[in-house]
């Protein structure tokens, strides 16, 4: 630029010469000015620009990842997807966001041929990697999570130890919500994090601390039940934690910023080891959980809505008078906002987690409904904590093709697309009637049976829409499978009754089955 600029301006005339003078200034002064703002970070060369970090993203197909993909985008740094096993060497820094259970996470790993290479890349723990939650815990050498009719099944094998199921007897299982840490270790990767900010977490498994074993490895551990684990390692550039930073909030993404600066300046491994009470303890905190009915209006867009008893359409309480609207005293949907810039509001004031119910989803399938997808890739940009999405997960034939989809294809369209559980209404009932008719046969192809294969139980919701049904008397019940509730006075029926069964309904309420929620809530477990 400086020798064609100066024999240009030698042989230009007066008048150009001045204004490629002018030019040239302009040139120079963005170089000066980024050169000045980086110089910090670069030495003193003016051609010697800080280079920026690029992420490569081990997405193995399973899940949600397009929130980690987000949280990385919101620290300011680039992606490149990992896509064949060369590329791992090649990396300047990986991050494996595991979603779903261990068997299919390894399982995928083998068939693609990324076991190898992993191993390769972290086995003198000098490359930069952080895996979340399957991504650490595929670091262990095995784990119970096993393929049926096996014991165990084999890790990276980077960190000694097995993975373990929480005992049911002692505790809810999975563990799931928002939970603290007890630090181990002094690390770069906590340096926007206070010490006391929750993280979530949801897991069924779990990575015991084993002293003498890999308690050196262990950067954070927490309590559950009692029950402690270790929820975050780090061993020179290994990172990896069991929470979800990606839905952790603005800590989850401090979290994510963290690491990745660390690694970009080269203080990654200064992690120092510190004294920690055996006996500090944490514990699950309460949550707020925010539910969006979502259905289309007259004039296709998506808005949330509230009804009585199912209708939610403006009636006479909203001002709405025979006449006007439809002409039969019924106006259009009652648009209280639009889902994403709703749930985003609530999100910044506090939500820990958003779940959004297609109530009309009964009426078509998932494939045509991509408003409902748009819908949660658009909320994921911006919202960095669970993402719930109900209504219409089923086996759903297309009427024009006639093609298939299984209720794991259509949940598979929802994790993609920025879903962290699926909710299962009306087909939880079906399977429930299945389950109960059979003398309590699980068949391994219902929704909830296939999706929690692969996802993990903890992505399946089960959502349940009653309604009460009075007796005056018990044996008024002829069912014996129903579950008779006594009521307090002040929730006695419309003539007084005290006892009541819950009737589980389908199809958006609008459809009655002869099964009580105890019942479908109990087969669905």
């Amino acid at each position: 630029l400086f020798f064609f600029s100066f024999i240009i301006i030698i042989i230009a005339s007066k008048k150009k010469r001045i204004l490629l003078i002018n030019t040239l200034l302009l040139l120079l002064l963005p170089i000066l000015s980024i050169h000045k703002s980086k110089s910090t970070h670069s030495h003193s060369s003016l051609l010697n620009f800080k280079m920026t970090l690029k992420v490569s993203l081990l997405d193995y197909g399973a899940g949600n990842v397009r929130s980690v993909r987000n949280a990385i985008k919101a620290a300011g740094y680039d992606i490149e997807d990992i896509t064949s096993p060369s590329q791992i060497q090649d990396a300047q820094v990986i991050i494996f966001p595991g979603v779903g259970s261990y068997r299919s996470a390894m399982s995928v790993l083998q068939s693609k041929g990324y076991v190898e290479p992993l191993r390769a890349y972290l086995k003198d723990h000098s490359r930069p990697y952080l895996g979340i939650c399957l991504g650490m815990q595929t670091l262990f050498q095995s784990s119970e999570e096993a393929p049926d009719g096996e014991e165990t099944m084999d890790g990276l094998s980077v960190i000694p130890g097995k993975v373990v199921k929480f005992d049911e007897s002692k505790m809810t299982v999975p563990h799931i919500g928002w939970n603290g840490r007890i630090h181990h270790q002094d690390s770069s990767v906590f340096q926007y994090v206070n010490e006391n900010e929750e993280v979530y977490f949801v897991h069924s498994y779990y990575a015991p601390m084993v002293v003498g074993e890999n308690d050196d490895w262990a950067l954070t551990t927490t309590t559950y039940c009692g029950q402690r684990f270790i929820s975050s390692i780090q061993k020179g550039s290994i990172v990896a934690c069991q929470f979800h930073p990606e839905k952790s909030g603005q800590t989850g993404l401090n979290f994510v910023k963290g690491f990745l600066e660390a690694v970009e300046n080269g203080t990654l491994t200064n992690s120092k080891p510190i004294q920690t009470s055996p006996d500090a303890q944490t514990k699950l905190v309460k949550r707020i959980v925010v539910a969006l009915d979502v259905r289309q209006n007259d004039h296709g867009d998506l808005v949330v809505t509230k009804g009585d008893q199912y209708d939610v359409r403006e009636n006479e309480k909203d001002g709405v008078t025979a006449g006007t609207g439809t002409g039969t005293g019924r106006g259009g949907v009652r648009n209280l906002g639009k889902p994403v810039s709703l749930a985003a509001r609530y999100y910044q004031e506090g939500a820990d987690e958003i779940a959004f119910l297609n109530i009309t989803s009964f009426r078509q399938g998932v494939i045509e409904d991509m408003p409902m997808l748009q819908v949660l890739e658009e909320a994921s940009k911006s919202i960095f904590v669970p993402l719930t999405v109900g209504g219409g997960i089923r086996s759903y034939t297309d009427p024009e093709s006639g093609k298939t989809w299984d209720a794991l294809e259509v949940a598979s369209r929802y994790f993609r697309a920025g879903a962290d559980k699926i909710s299962i209404g009306s087909d939880s009932v079906a399977a429930a009637e299945d389950y109960v008719a059979s003398g309590g046969n699980k068949t391994g192809k219902t929704s909830i049976e296939t999706i929690s294969h692969v996802y993990g139980a903890q992505a399946v919701v089960i959502s349940i829409d009653p309604k009460r049904v009075y007796l005056t008397k018990k044996e008024d019940c002829v069912n014996p499978n129903h579950v008779v509730v006594e009521l307090e006075e002040d929730q006695a029926g419309p003539n007084g009754e005290r006892l009541c069964w819950y009737q589980c309904t389908v199809k958006g309420g609008r459809e009655a089955r002869d099964i009580c929620a105890v019942t479908v809530a109990k087969a669905s477990e």
